[in-house]
């Protein structure tokens, strides 16, 4: 079975919401992966200059949860964050391209954990290491 990559219809999606007004793009969502990236503007800035941390927490978050949308196991309608950590090893400027690239780490019925690195474009250096784990979410009988 091949893999539908569904980066179009989720960014479609995303429209009016916050990885909208962010500008957030992605690249590829299938089955436990999903890369996408976004060009720093002065809205995802810290006031001293540098990329804000929240813009990156976003940025994986949105990365994971869509990864999430497209793993769900059969029967599942949904899911909720219910932990997430992230560690910061560097930062952006205005202007500048930044990367995500998310993966499954676990896939069970009831939840899941996906991986994320961010990082700047221009020279492969991680800007963020990010974790989270997902509740799957089932219909009430």
């Amino acid at each position: 079975m091949t893999d539908i990559d569904r980066s179009a219809e989720l960014t479609a999606a995303q429209a009016g919401a916050l990885p909208g007004l962010l500008g957030l793009e992605w690249s590829t969502a299938v089955t436990g992966l999903v890369r996408g990236r976004m060009t720093v503007a002065r809205h995802h800035m810290a006031p001293n200059g540098f990329l804000h941390a929240a813009s990156v927490v976003a940025l994986a978050d949105s990365a994971c949860g869509y990864g999430c949308v497209v793993s769900l196991p059969e029967g599942a309608s949904g899911f909720t964050t219910i932990e997430l950590k992230s560690n910061f090893l560097g930062t952006a400027r205005e202007g500048d391209g930044v990367a995500c690239e998310a993966k499954l780490v676990h896939g069970g019925r009831t939840t899941q954990v996906w991986d994320a690195v961010v990082t700047a474009e221009a020279t492969g250096k991680t800007i963020a290491l990010f974790r989270c784990t997902q509740m799957v979410l089932y219909p009430k009988a």
